[in-house]
């Protein structure tokens, strides 16, 4: 199959006027992923499985206007910083910085995935870089939702013919401020958005992760998996796995924690491997950051999402690889400040495959 050069295709139009597009990639296996300049999202990919029957394996909405309705991160890019910040609050050389706190899991109100207006919600800028790849830009201007510095940012996606999803986020900034990119996809890798996505099989290359608090926001304690609910160094059905009983897991409605890769280097490596037993289809997840949230879908609400089958808690499980949540707040994590000079570059990558 030969590649097709992108195509651009008009997505709608927001209330001030401004067009919004789509952009489908393909490769020469027949995958075909749709990216929106809206928030940066990714629409839909679509992937054979082990038939060669090809079905889109992510959840989200048919029209611009579902996404700016029900704006619950499906397949967003968000930030500045994704995951939480307890109390909206942090401090950066002395001077105070007080953050909208748009999320209260267990009652307990926090800063979400960048605020009320993060970049899941703003028109990128894009331009596409070649027959396999878009980028979208984005200058996010110094105060921006509480945030110190002029920040700008590209957003590329490719789509190669290696069967590989790039996400890349590259940001620099003129002042000192916390960044941390999260794509914010959930996956149903069977291609029925109906089912559950709890009797997928995971694999997470991690060997610890964060205690957290009734708030969901970390405790500054890292906890070792072996023994625990949370151990999925060797491969797992999800719903198997589960302890009702384990405290982690009361507090989040289920998981919803971030893991650390027991591979400690910033190089590019395997975070995370997701298979679903009946299609064949995997996915693995690669990167350079130091950490992945794997969140089950918890806190869907049933709202009606693509051919309006209602989006229930499980029906897609996120795979965000990331910063630690709440860094700003805690010395003894990796530092998430990105100062004047310097690059953010967060890359990570989607392999598919069917067995």
């Amino acid at each position: 199959m030969s590649v097709s050069p992108i195509l651009e295709e008009s997505f709608g139009t927001l209330p001030d006027g401004r067009e919004v597009s789509v952009f489908i990639l393909t490769n020469k296996q027949g995958l075909r992923a749709r990216v929106t300049n809206y928030g940066a999202h990714l629409i839909s990919m679509e992937v054979p499985d082990k038939l060669g029957h090809l079905a889109d394996i992510t959840l989200g909405y048919d029209t611009l206007a579902g996404w700016q309705k029900n704006p619950g991160y499906l397949g967003a890019s968000v930030g500045r910083f994704g995951n939480r910040i307890k109390d909206g609050k942090f401090s950066l050389h002395g001077k105070d910085y007080v953050l909208a706190t748009n999320n209260a899991p267990g009652g307990i109100p926090c800063h979400l995935h960048g605020g009320v207006k993060g970049f899941d919600q703003v028109l990128w800028d894009a331009k596409i870089l070649s027959d396999h790849a878009v980028e979208f830009s984005y200058h996010s201007p110094d105060g921006e939702e509480g945030y110190p510095g002029n920040l700008d940012v590209k957003l590329i996606y490719t789509l190669n013919d290696q069967n590989e999803l790039i996400w890349q986020a590259i940001a620099t900034t003129d002042a000192d401020t916390p960044i941390n990119m999260v794509h914010h996809t959930y996956w149903n890798l069977s291609g029925d958005a109906a089912t559950t996505a709890s009797d997928h099989v995971l694999t997470l290359h991690c060997d610890r992760f964060l205690a957290t608090d009734a708030g969901l926001i970390p405790t500054g304690e890292l906890v070792a998996v072996a023994g625990t609910p949370m151990d999925f160094t060797t491969p797992h059905v999800i719903a198997d796995r589960v302890e009702e009983n384990y405290e982690p897991l009361k507090l989040g409605g289920g998981y919803d924690h971030c893991w650390i890769l027991a591979d400690k280097s910033a190089q590019l490596r395997p975070a995370a491997r997701l298979k679903d037993p009946k299609t064949g289809r995997v996915m693995e997840v690669l990167t350079n950051q130091p950490a992945i949230q794997f969140y089950g879908g918890n806190f869907l609400d049933g709202s009606p999402g693509k051919n309006g089958i209602p989006l229930t808690p499980r029906n897609g499980v996120c795979l965000e690889t990331e910063r630690f949540p709440d860094a700003p707040n805690h010395p003894n994590f990796p530092s998430c400040i990105l100062t004047p000079g310097e690059t953010y570059d967060h890359l990570m990558v989607h392999r598919f495959s069917a067995e």
